[in-house]
């Protein structure tokens, strides 16, 4: 192994490790260190892990959003990587803030699932990037895939605003919105802080990774194309 293979190879073992210890205070505190709230008691903790992840995957598709009009304006394939490594985490990142959701609303509500305006726009939300996904794999030409994808990421992205504002559009069995109108306990503000931060450093550590993995999936695409057309030729 090359001194920059092992010096790559132990900036992400520390990178990873970092990460991880984050995340576990950030459990740890929201479990443990975090006041208890008066109404649903432990119950109301798993806001620290559903909001925060909800809140990292609009991160992530954010990100895909930026990497789907760059590539469209110009045609890198760098930022088209990007896009499609933001999009897989921040669908991690949503289903694990709906199942925390769901959770939560079971015994709080009495039910695991509405079909409210936020829940709605949030499972569309889903149902886009996850259709985004799909759709990469019906084109195998890289350059179109790319252009096709960017032109149906940016259609999703529309859905992204739409989730965010409709804690402030419509009243329905969620609480209106807490952080940025100062309605979170004080005393609660800097455990949700610690674990947006925590997920957001995961989500980072994922992309990068992802990215790379797309990188060489690129790469092997190539180098089988290229092979495919040697044998067409030695054939001929």
């Amino acid at each position: 192994m090359s001194a920059d293979a092992k010096s790559s190879a132990g900036g992400l073992a520390a990178a990873t490790l970092a990460v991880y210890a984050l995340v576990c205070v950030a459990i740890y505190g929201a479990l443990i260190w975090a006041p208890t709230e008066k109404t649903m008691g432990f119950l109301q903790r798993i806001f620290y892990f559903h909001v925060s992840s909800e809140m990292v995957g609009l991160f992530a598709f954010s990100l895909a959003f930026i990497g789907n009009i760059v590539f469209l304006t110009r045609r890198k394939l760098q930022w088209d990587w990007l896009a499609v490594a933001s999009v897989e985490v921040g669908l991690i990142f949503s289903t694990m803030g709906t199942v925390a959701g769901s959770i939560w609303a079971k015994p709080a509500w009495g039910v695991w699932w509405v079909w409210d305006e936020r829940l709605t726009s949030a499972f569309v939300m889903c149902v886009l990037y996850t259709s985004y996904l799909l759709l990469r794999r019906l084109v195998d030409n890289p350059e179109r895939r790319a252009v096709i994808s960017a032109v149906f990421g940016a259609f999703a992205f529309l859905d992204v605003p739409l989730v965010y504002f409709s804690i402030w559009w419509w009243r329905t069995q969620h609480p209106g919105p807490m952080i940025l109108t100062g309605k979170l306990a004080p005393a609660m503000m800097p455990m949700f802080q610690l674990s947006i931060l925590a997920l957001t450093a995961l989500m980072v550590l994922m992309i990068q990774q992802r990215y790379k993995l797309e990188k060489l999936r690129h790469n092997f695409e190539e180098l089988r194309n290229e092979s495919e057309y040697i044998q067409q030729r030695g054939a001929s």
